[in-house]
């Protein structure tokens, strides 16, 4: 759960050096195009040189291939999210949970879809949610016991998801409760940065990224061809842009009215947007808008990182560096499995 800023001494020299420590050991750009090269269970035995052998050796048993292998990276993060977390103290180590308390309301997310969709139990404790990571038991209890979004929703009461969930009405759809964790989650993130044992500059990283969760959930919304206070609902307080652009933003009729609405407010940069979009377009793909806000968001971070050294920012830098290498792998696997080619997994990639 979100945590509240924890008063304490905090190490931020030495917790900042192991985290720049362990960014230097991810997978470079150079050795994820080696990656690329090969199949699927040569990958397995390469990654294990990286950091991912115990995991892949625990599931080894009973999966393979891209599942193994997916499994596999799943756990490592969890674990080094939880090796990261254990590294900090004090205000620092609450800094650093505002940021990763993130996953956690995308695990309640994950039930959720679970629960909607009548999983069956069996799939997701192999699949989904495996068995042999033990931080996936409370919600692996949730999917065995709750036949309903609404008794989901019961069983997690008493966190903030839970909470947030609560105060939806009866009748609320998945989409509706999915916006409202995306929501609560940025807001309490906020509210925890905006005391005096917050950091003025994650609150501007997380204004970023709220801003870059809009633009992308309005463009995507006009292509499903969803308009006016409908797209409204989509939106998450607290970002950068004002309210009156997002409003205008929401009732636009064409992406090029979307987007000259965005360039009303003085904080979008359209650097780069239209080439994106025609992108997109030819390929029918919200992809190149996505990595395009992405990667300027990324070099936020990495700006804010090498400005503060010694900060929080070194270890939210390297759990978004590790964050984007398992997808990176990800991808990698699954366009691997699916058959598609090097180059196009490759464009799928943000290397």
């Amino acid at each position: 759960m979100v945590a509240k800023i924890m008063n304490g001494r905090s190490n931020m020299a030495n917790a900042s050096a192991r985290a720049k420590a362990r960014k230097a050991s991810l997978i470079d750009a150079t050795r994820m195009r080696q990656l690329l090269q090969l199949g699927p269970d040569t990958i397995g035995a390469s990654i294990g040189e990286h950091g991912y052998r115990n995991e892949i050796e625990e599931y080894a048993s009973r999966l393979s291939g891209a599942d193994l292998i997916e499994a596999a990276l799943s756990h490592n993060l969890d674990n080094d999210l939880s090796t990261v977390l254990g590294f900090c103290q004090g205000r620092l180590k609450g800094m650093v949970s505002v940021y990763v308390d993130r996953f956690s309301y995308h695990n309640a997310k994950t039930v959720l879809r679970a629960v909607h969709s009548g999983a069956d139990v069996e799939v997701v404790t192999s699949q989904v949610l495996p068995e042999e990571n033990s931080s996936n038991s409370r919600w692996i209890e949730i999917v065995r016991n709750a036949d309903t979004l609404a008794e989901a929703v019961t069983s997690m009461s008493g966190t903030p998801w839970g909470n947030t969930l609560s105060k939806l009405d009866s009748d609320a759809t998945l989409q509706e409760m999915e916006d409202a964790l995306d929501r609560s989650y940025y807001s309490i993130a906020l509210q925890a940065m905006s005391g005096p044992d917050g950091h003025p500059l994650i609150i501007r990283y997380l204004r970023s990224e709220i801003d870059n969760r809009n633009i992308i959930n309005q463009f995507r919304a006009l292509r499903q061809d969803i308009h006016g206070d409908d797209r409204a609902t989509l939106m998450i307080t607290g970002g950068k842009i004002g309210e009156t652009a997002l409003r205008q933003a929401s009732h636009a009729d064409s992406e090029a009215s979307l987007l000259e609405a965005f360039r009303r407010a003085p904080t979008f940069d359209d650097t780069g947007f239209e080439e994106a979009l025609a992108v997109s377009a030819e390929k029918g793909t919200m992809d190149p808008i996505v990595t395009l806000l992405q990667r300027r968001h990324y070099a936020i971070l990495r700006r804010f990182a090498h400005l503060n050294p010694i900060s929080a920012f070194p270890i939210i830098y390297y759990i978004e560096s590790k964050v984007l290498e398992v997808q990176n792998i990800r991808l990698l696997v699954r366009g691997k499995a699916a058959g598609l080619s090097n180059e196009v997994i490759e464009a799928h990639m943000d290397i």
